[in-house]
């Protein structure tokens, strides 16, 4: 639209001659009265004026303090000044390209440029104004568009040069951080609602501890002049009706010598002041005589009055605000990204770098625009309708702005996976170095840190018998035993354990009570958060230990679970790594020594695994120890005890009442015990009641005990083979294989004298 100039004066001379430009009409109709008379030349001028000024008739009108829709596409000039044009809502209309794309800049004011798409000519959008004019179902349809549009690319290269050319990093760097927690503690506090609640004292201390540090606030003070400068401009651009991208312009000339960052941060703060100030004073000027003076001269109390029908204008404007901080945190954890694991050449990385100037752009341009509809609500006298063109204005706005926050987004997060599998490698490396059996530690502190997440001094275990949380320090210097599992832990299995433990905590001070268990849950970390079923199922295997726990299974870290399964070869089934009081591995997995020789077994080395299998013979109390006190005090007896299994009830009733009568002709002290079948739980059970409902013999009534027996035969297996004497050869591991065969099979027996196995009968 041409520029118009203007001279002070009561009246100006009234418009004559055809008028062919619907905006020019309404400009003159704003700021000449008396130019009606040259409508009469123009009808479909006089209609579109018509429609832009909301004036059902052309009548002879004042001049309008607070102009409606369409209106605000023009400004006057004051006197003296030079015709400044406000951009309009059209102006903002412009949406984030895509990956590939270019970024488009500002059209003009009240139109708008599209981009052809793939195979389509080039497509010339209505003017705002001449949209204005239509029916309110073509305007939605016009929002609608437009959001998808951009604009033409030399435009968009004259703007982004123009921003490019402002920066001139002088070199010096900064901790952003704390400022933005003070901006982003402010916003979150203004945009909360418009009834002005604010968030509790939690808040505050978290403010004190994150951005109340001494070197801290020397940041601050060095910042304070730019960031007040930046503040002044905001307001004294938007109380002036400056053109945004020039306002925009000024505060990026402002800030050339700071980083993209530093820009946004700072320009955020100056904002958050304004802003802050604003709603600070609407807070507390019912309570308070300074801020109720301070707020009648902002014109608040008015405001305030009528907040029901501003609902809409602050709903965009807080919305937007969000969206902004949205941006400029995403814009400064790319800053933070550790370069020693990702180079500034990598895609996701080298994308976002060059998406960031144009982001930094439409965010303090955001900021501009918030400003200014600040200054619109404070400086509208009595006039508070709500205006379509201005939320509108901020609504698209924030759609672009959240385009570019989601483009943004999505590289950071492949610029954090590059990254975690970058440590993921250096931390399973770090193991390997760790766990060198030929490498000396003076404790077993490093060791332990290693395999348990313990950054900023957590206390990252629970203590079974106390339920405190504890730090690693609790175990210094001592022989702990790493039982490694899944959140698929037998009832069974953990009882036992719980037992053995128990019983060798009676005795504290015996050499064999001298390590310390704990529980290191291995859950699958595709899956984060956790699941609430599979979090209840953690704190109900936790709850009943009364050793030592990893309090949250996400403190054992992808690349420790690596290493745990490729260097310790956990599968499915619990394993017990064990660590001398250095930290060196002494047993790969104890599990089979618990199982069999309970506490005994300490310190569970290897050593000591393969010296007490030369101790040990093929008698019934190696199969029975630790399970039954009862069949122990047989063998004390040196009674003639049947062991027998299978799931065959007519077998069993045979064979009990042929044994039977056998001891009785022969008069020799017999007793039996049923121990059931290594799989075929549910059958086990049910025989188990007919023979104790019959009295076929003694059974045992705790599937537990079943269980333990049969696992202790399998512990037995594989410490040979893990101490490698899985030999054929070795007469007590033929044994071994025999009995696990028979728990496959159908009805068996062993028979023994005391403690001398006699013979085995199939």
């Amino acid at each position: 639209m041409d520029q118009h100039k203007t001279t002070a004066g009561a009246l100006q001379t009234p418009m004559t001659g055809p008028i062919n430009n619907p905006a020019a009409v309404a400009q003159a109709l704003l700021h000449n009265p008396g130019a009606t008379q040259a409508l009469n030349n123009n009808p479909t001028a006089a209609t579109a004026a018509q429609a832009l000024l909301g004036n059902h008739g052309v009548t002879h009108k004042p001049h309008l303090n607070n102009p409606g829709v369409g209106q605000q596409l023009i400004s006057y000039p004051g006197v003296g000044q030079q015709h400044i044009n406000n951009p309009g809502v059209g102006q903002q209309l412009i949406s984030y390209p895509g990956v590939g794309q270019q970024h488009i800049s500002n059209p003009g004011v009240g139109q708008l440029m599209g981009v052809p798409g793939s195979g389509q000519g080039s497509i010339n959008k209505p003017s705002t104004a001449q949209a204005l004019m239509r029916s309110p179902s073509d305007s939605r349809a016009l929002i609608r568009g437009d959001r998808g549009s951009m604009l033409s690319m030399s435009d968009d290269n004259v703007m982004m040069n123009q921003i490019l050319a402002t920066h001139a990093p002088d070199g010096r760097e900064f901790d952003v951080r704390p400022l933005l927690y003070l901006v982003e503690d402010i916003l979150n506090r203004a945009t909360q609602h418009v009834d002005f609640l604010v968030k509790g004292t939690l808040d505050q201390v978290e403010l004190e501890e994150r951005a109340q540090a001494a070197n801290h606030i020397a940041m601050l003070e060095a910042l304070t002049y730019t960031i007040d400068r930046i503040a002044c401009e905001l307001s004294y651009k938007a109380l002036g009706g400056s053109d945004a991208h020039a306002t925009t312009t000024a505060i990026f000339n402002l800030l050339s010598s700071y980083t993209w960052d530093a820009k946004l941060v700072i320009s955020l703060s100056a904002f958050a002041l304004n802003y802050g100030e604003f709603w600070l004073l609407a807070q507390i000027y019912s309570t308070n005589q300074l801020a109720k003076s301070m707020a009648v001269l902002r014109q608040l109390p008015s405001l305030l009055e009528h907040a029901a029908p501003l609902k809409p204008r602050f709903d965009a404007l807080n919305s937007l605000i969000r969206t902004m901080m949205d941006v400029t945190r995403c814009v400064v954890q790319f800053k933070e990204l550790p370069l020693k694991y990702i180079s500034p050449d990598a895609p996701a990385l080298a994308t976002a770098m060059t998406h960031i100037p144009t982001a930094v752009y439409w965010t303090i341009r955001s900021m501009v625009a918030c400003a200014t509809q600040i200054s619109s609500l404070t400086n509208a006298g009595h006039e508070f309708g709500v205006s379509t063109t201005e939320s509108w204005e901020l609504s698209t706005l924030a759609h672009k702005l959240r385009n570019i926050y989601e483009h943004l987004k999505q590289q950071l997060s492949y610029c954090y996976k590059h990254i975690d599998e970058r440590m993921d490698v250096e931390i399973y490396q770090m193991l390997l170095a760790i766990f060198d059996p030929n490498v000396l530690h003076i404790d077993n502190m490093k060791a332990l840190k290693a395999l348990i997440y313990d950054k900023d001094d957590k206390q990252p275990l629970l203590d079974g018998a106390t339920k405190r949380q504890v730090s690693l320090d609790v175990l210094r210097r001592k022989n702990v035993l790493l039982l490694i599992s899944s959140l698929e832990f037998a009832n069974d299995e953990l009882a036992i354990l719980e037992q053995i433990y128990n019983e060798s905590r009676i005795h504290a001070t015996r050499l064999e009570s001298q390590y310390e268990v704990v529980w290191i849950p291995i859950v699958d970390h595709s899956i984060i958060p956790l699941p609430e079923e599979m979090q209840t199922k953690f704190e109900n295997l936790q709850s009943p230990m009364p050793w030592y726990s990893v309090q949250d299974p996400l403190f054992i870290k992808k690349p420790v679970i690596r290493f745990i399964k490729e260097v310790w070869h956990f599968r499915t089934k619990p394993i017990l790594v064990v660590l001398d009081p250095q930290g060196k591995v002494v047993s790969p997995n104890a599990i089979h020594m618990m199982w069999i020789w309970g506490s005994t077994a300490f310190p569970f080395t290897s050593l000591r695994e393969e010296a007490l299998w030369r101790e040990e013979t093929w008698r019934l109390d190696l199969l029975v120890d630790g399970i039954d006190p009862t069949v122990l005090t047989w063998i004390k007896e040196e009674k003639y005890i049947f062991l027998y299994g299978g799931d065959d009830i007519e077998w069993i009733r045979r064979f009990a009442n042929s044994a039977r009568s056998v001891a009785s002709a022969s008069r020799i002290p017999l007793e039996m015990v049923y121990v059931g079948k290594s799989n075929k739980r549910e059958q086990v059970k049910k025989v188990t009641g007919i023979i104790n409902a019959e009295k076929l013999s003694y059974a045992w009534q705790d599937q537990a005990m079943i269980w333990f027996f049969w696992s202790r035969l399998e512990s037995m297996l594989f410490s040979k083979i893990q101490l490698g004497r899985g030999d054929d050869q070795d007469p007590m591991l033929q044994q071994i294989k025999k009995l696990l065969s028979y728990g496959r099979e159908g009805g068996w027996a062993v028979l023994s004298r005391g403690s001398n196995i006699v013979t085995t009968l199939l």
